[in-house]
């Protein structure tokens, strides 16, 4: 493990170029993340900066907030904690020689500045002003500790003081403070020092959350390891293996999972392995290692880096910030050689990246549209990753015939949610067309967003699919990026594309879509939608009941379910018979392992239009099936098949960075559709009135021939026992050529409202050529949670 850790320590990526207001250089600023956001506020170069700095790693685009309220002078060397969407910034230096011990709070939500008084402690009196120092965050309480403060009231005369003194600040949720307090510790304080780091930890499997403080300044630079339980709040100074880091100051330290990375800072010249004394000679460094904090064990991952490397390896550097998004490692800046003179400083201009651990595997592989010949699928974002490999492996084409008529077999499929916020009373489903790309939209913990200027947060969004980077081929399906158009009073910015379920659709389900709205009648409401789709069944009945099967299940793969009402097809040129007490899990592994896994291709974001897929040559067919050391082949040498209709495809995708590629998702199912039956129909819309909803719909992209009328369902109540507890019943409301239906007050008191995700009412939409009926279109619209007081 610890090898495997040490090769991924070479793979630093260094981002080449970025777009947007690329801040100066400098050292001595600090950094956060929120989701894809690293947030940069202070620090130095000819001048302490005051401007708020945010990259956006999805994007790789810098912007210029526009930031408002109590905005802070600029400072260096301060502290800077982020509390879900907020940030705090504490004390640093706000001009040369003169320190601040101000508390500001900024609401990244609105970019909302605000200057914040706590409540001084009750015992002993406020942090004095300082730089240099460590704020750190766990649960509602930020703890301070050390740093240097000046003992002269002028700033031009400094006399430094290095500080040990601890104090805790009380947070109140979401905005403000409470107050300092000075909290009551045992054993023995760390000796005073500054610049140094210090972070939490917290073992899921213990609950024990410890802070751990390292190295800094005090006269000399120093490597001591320090043990603060937050619980008992007693310090220790714990025994680590391995070989312990040289001593450092203004170096970073970040945690990941279970490991604590140091990297850079200053440390002593080192002459025939002895260390320079006190007054030595100091030097930048690009050493790099990191501490187990679940065995204490030190790894040197990377030493200084040498000639032959510099361009592959960041160069050494002081002063610089890093910051975690997901996995991956973020550096950048900081000063890269030895300058006295404040005006005289040299700092790094370059910022790079390290994956530190393969990606987690994706979701499984959502169905957005199927054609005769192609599927346009979609999964959930990984974040952090280069690209994503997609895989499938298929069935031999066996469309069911019944009376001598074709008839598109049965297959249950995987759905997506897609929530979007809409400040207008029409709800416009697009389930063919439905992802929002608009990178200004984040969705986080406070339920708010934080939205970049216009001008730069849509350009990466329409940019090729696929990966061109170094090591990867391009694939050879075209790029999709689909885009929701969203209606004149619609703000772009209150847009959201998140909380993607993973749920099992019903078999007659062809798009599958749910719309979302408040049970009180608002005006102005909020209005939530969620989008996906799937391939499926032919609705044969005409009577007023239809039963269909509401959840799978198996939760790895789709499977087919045969139905009093639904025509089941065949697989493999025999008809699949799944008796009551067949094991239907065991049915679905068993045959995901006999088949060969084939590359559709290695896709840049997550979405992909599959038309084909490469042949492997013989002497390499058991390459792609290597699910973690998968090598990706030249594609442009491999042969390229064609989908086929009425054929069951399964697939799955893996996420790529630069570690490798990660494991797989969990297997998918969808049927390509068969010639002639209309496709589902499209664009559905909700709106709703005072006694009614009006129900709407588009005409399927492909009729295959004239539309003869559709037919509209509505799930209702029923007090009929069904083997399957999440079968749904299904009562026909409308019938007829108009593309629109009203559905009364009535017959709405009768819905069934499903929980298997989100509570919902639940409308399917068929469209009926020469042939018959294709499949449906199926409309989830959300209904408000009631609240219980009791569980």
């Amino acid at each position: 493990m610890a090898a495997a850790v040490a090769a991924a320590a070479q793979n630093w990526r260094r981002v080449p170029s970025s777009t947007g207001p690329v801040p100066r250089s400098r050292h001595g600023h600090r950094a956060v993340a929120i989701r894809e956001l690293v947030i940069i506020f202070g620090g130095g170069n000819e001048g302490i900066a005051d401007e708020l700095h945010v990259y956006n790693t999805a994007t790789n685009q810098w912007f210029l907030p526009a930031v408002r309220g109590d905005i802070p002078p600029g400072c260096a060397a301060h502290g800077f904690v982020c509390d879900g969407t907020r940030i705090l910034v504490f004390g640093g230096m706000v001009e040369y020689g003169r320190y601040s011990n101000d508390l500001y709070e900024l609401q990244a939500s609105r970019w909302l500045w605000k200057k914040v008084k706590p409540q001084p402690p009750s015992i002993g009196s406020l942090p004095c002003p300082r730089l240099g120092h460590s704020f750190s965050l766990y649960g509602n309480k930020c703890y301070l500790f050390g740093g240097l403060a000046n003992e002269s009231e002028d700033s031009n005369n400094n006399i430094p003081r290095y500080l040990n003194d601890f104090y805790e600040l009380e947070l109140q949720h979401g905005s403000g403070v409470v107050g300092w307090s000075i909290p009551m510790t045992k054993g023995i304080l760390p000796s005073p020092r500054e610049s140094h780091t210090a972070i939490v930890y917290c073992r899921k499997d213990l609950g024990n959350p410890k802070m751990y403080i390292f190295g800094g300044m005090c006269g000399c630079r120093l490597n001591d390891l320090w043990e603060l339980n937050i619980e008992t709040m007693t310090w220790s100074r714990p025994e680590t293996k391995g070989m312990v880091p040289l001593p450092r100051s203004l170096h970073t330290a970040n945690v990941i999972g279970n490991k604590m990375y140091v990297f850079g800072g200053w440390v002593p010249q080192t002459m025939e392995d002895e260390i320079s004394a006190r007054d030595g000679e100091w030097k930048c460094t690009s050493s790099f290692s990191y501490l187990n904090l679940d065995t204490l064990e030190w790894l040197a991952l990377n030493s200084d880096c040498q000639e032959d490397r510099k361009n592959l390896l960041p160069g050494p550097r002081a002063g610089h910030c890093a910051v975690a998004v997901g996995t991956r490692l973020y550096i950048w800046s900081g000063r890269d050689g030895y300058r006295k003179a404040w005006n005289n400083q040299v700092c790094c201009k370059d910022l790079w990246y390290l994956d530190t651990e393969k990606p987690p595997a994706p979701s499984q592989v959502q169905l957005i549209r199927a054609t005769t010949n192609s599927f346009q699928v979609k999964w959930d974002e990984v974040s952090t990753v280069e690209g994503y490999l997609l895989q499938l492996n298929a069935d031999s084409p066996a469309p069911t015939v019944t009376g001598g008529i074709v008839v598109p077999e049965t297959a249950l499929l995987n759905s997506q949610g897609i929530k979007l916020d809409l400040h207008s009373q029409t709800n416009h489903m697009v389930p063919n067309n439905v992802q929002v790309t608009s990178n200004s939209l984040l969705k986080l913990e406070a339920k708010e967003n934080i939205t970049e200027p216009e001008n730069v947060a849509t350009q990466e969004a329409t940019k090729k699919n696929h990966l061109d980077s170094k090591g990867f081929k391009e694939s050879n399906a075209p790029s999709l990026l689909p885009v929701c158009t969203l209606g004149p009073q619609t703000s772009a910015n209150v847009a959201e594309l998140h909380d993607l379920d993973i749920r099992t659709v019903n078999p007659d389900a062809s798009v599958s879509s749910t719309v979302s709205s408040t049970q009180t009648m608002v005006t102005q409401q909020a209005v939530k939608t969620e989008s996906s789709s799937t391939n499926g069944a032919v609705v044969k009945d005409e009577t007023s009941l239809t039963t269909f099967s509401s959840k799978s299940e198996v939760a790895e793969t789709t499977f087919i379910m045969p139905s009093t009402k639904v025509s089941t097809g065949h697989t493999n040129n025999s008809t699949m018979h799944l008796s009551k007490t067949t094991p239907l899990r065991q049915i679905a592994t068993v045959k995901t392992r006999e088949r060969q896994w084939y590359d559709v291709g290695i896709f840049k974001s997550n979405t992909a239009l599959v038309s084909q897929y490469y042949l492997l040559p013989e002497e390499k067919s058991g390459l792609s099936n290597k699910v973690e050391n998968a090598d990706v082949p030249d594609y442009s040498l491999l042969k390229k098949q064609d989908l086929f209709p009425g054929t069951v495809y399964r697939f799955r995708v893996a996420a790529i960075n630069g570690c490798g590629v990660g494991p797989f998702s969990k297997v998918s199912e969808f049927k390509t559709c068969i010639p002639g039956f209309p496709g589902a129909p499209s664009t559905v819309r909700i709106t709703k009135s005072v006694d009614c909803i009006h129900l709407s719909w588009e005409p399927p992209v492909s009729p295959s021939g004239n539309i003869l009328e559709y037919s509209a369902y509505l799930a209702i109540r029923t007090t009929q026992v069904h083997e399957n507890p999440n079968q749904l019943v299904f009562m026909k409301i409308y019938c007829g050529l108009k593309t629109s239906c009203i559905v009364t007050a009535a017959q709405l008191s009768n819905a069934h409202v499903d929980y298997t995700s989100r509570p919902a009412i639940v409308f399917r939409i068929s469209a009926k050529n020469e042939r018959g009926y294709g499949p449906a279109t199926q409309v989830r619209w959300l209904q408000e949670m009631k609240t219980s007081s009791s569980k």
